[in-house]
């Protein structure tokens, strides 16, 4: 088993960076061999601040590059698929950020060519991997809280993505609640049936101008029998509002935000602490240095990677199906998208 493979990254972007830093400083078993992006000054920029040897504007180089084992796309939404059947094309194994793409179709077709060229692929779905996620999965999997009955999910923004990036998003349901949803099946350990969603513009007037809504509140039904909420607002003004907690026969297990410290003041009326850490890079800092290690390993040790395609798949059905059950008003059977 070779003590290193030989990555490449596409797109040196805020969370290509990311990538490239820990992966370079902070997971020995990856070596950086090069970083591609279509604006090559930063490009070079992440290959000069992470010591990778080459970067290159056109990502192909990349592809063409017989040493490079595998791949990490970090490149916009819309390349992905694309990207992941020239990686596959060339016997790469692929890290790829969420979603694999927004068409139920294309999805399929790139997690075809991944199947037929028997490499590995591993979607961005980096929460799984956070401690405080990971021990509530733990305790719903080896019956610490009985059987579940009930799934709470709070995920609020501190503040809305620019309305540039809402027009092109595919909306809530597709850019935010997509975390959500996999979270969901994650830690109830089975799949959702039927989906109600009620929401509003309650923040931004922009962003019903655009065509989507800010404000979001969606009841699953599991087909275990149990029944879950996610409650999403683009603006939580106290910052990163990201909580759970599973609800059982014996029990209970909850999560409460991750703070920059346990200070607490303590005056003459109140007693306060600072607010949450304020996004989802200091948030779930940990948690995407683990899922790259799970991605090597899975290579290294010729594993099923934990986060599959399907598991790419299914949350962007249920973000349809969340997006027909508010414009209808009723709840829908996933079937109803994906048969």
């Amino acid at each position: 088993m070779a003590s290193q493979i030989n990555v490449g990254i596409i797109g040196a972007g805020r969370i290509g960076r990311l990538h490239a830093e820990q992966l370079a400083f902070r997971i020995p078993q990856a070596n950086i061999v090069a970083v591609s992006d279509v604006i090559l000054e930063a490009a070079r920029r992440c290959a000069a601040d992470f010591g990778i040897p080459s970067a290159v504007q056109d990502h192909r180089a990349i592809m063409d590059n017989p040493n490079i084992e595998a791949v990490i796309i970090c490149s916009s939404t819309d390349t992905h698929a694309q990207m992941i059947e020239e990686a596959a094309a060339e016997g790469k194994h692929i890290f790829c950020e969420k979603p694999i793409a927004l068409d139920l179709a294309r999805i399929n077709q790139a997690l075809t060519a991944v199947e037929k060229a028997g490499v590995k692929l591993q979607v961005g779905f980096n929460r799984r991997f956070d401690a405080n996620y990971a021990r509530v999965q733990q305790a719903v999997e080896q019956g610490e809280i009985g059987e579940p009955h009930l799934l709470h999910i709070i995920s609020r923004d501190p503040a809305p993505p620019p309305i540039e990036y809402i027009k092109v998003s595919g909306g809530i349901f597709l850019d935010m609640t997509i975390h959500d949803f996999d979270m969901a099946r994650f830690l109830i350990g089975s799949e959702v049936e039927e989906i109600y969603a009620a929401g509003g513009v309650m923040v931004d007037p922009a962003i019903g101008e655009a065509g989507d809504i800010d404000t979001a509140l969606i009841t699953l039904r599991f087909e275990n029998g149990v029944i879950g909420t996610i409650d999403n607002s683009r603006q939580a003004v106290y910052g990163y509002d990201q909580r759970v907690e599973v609800f059982g026969s014996k029990g209970s297990i909850s999560t409460d935000n991750n703070y920059p410290n346990t200070a607490l003041v303590r005056g003459i009326q109140t007693i306060h602490r600072d607010l949450p850490l304020n996004f989802f890079i200091e948030r779930y800092a940990d948690s995407y240095i683990a899922e790259k290690q799970a991605f090597l390993d899975s290579i290294q040790l010729d594993i099923t990677p934990p986060v599959t395609g399907r598991d790419g798949l299914i949350p962007i059905v249920m973000g349809y199906a969340s997006r027909k059950s508010f414009e209808e008003n009723r709840p829908v059977k996933l079937n109803e998208i994906y048969p």
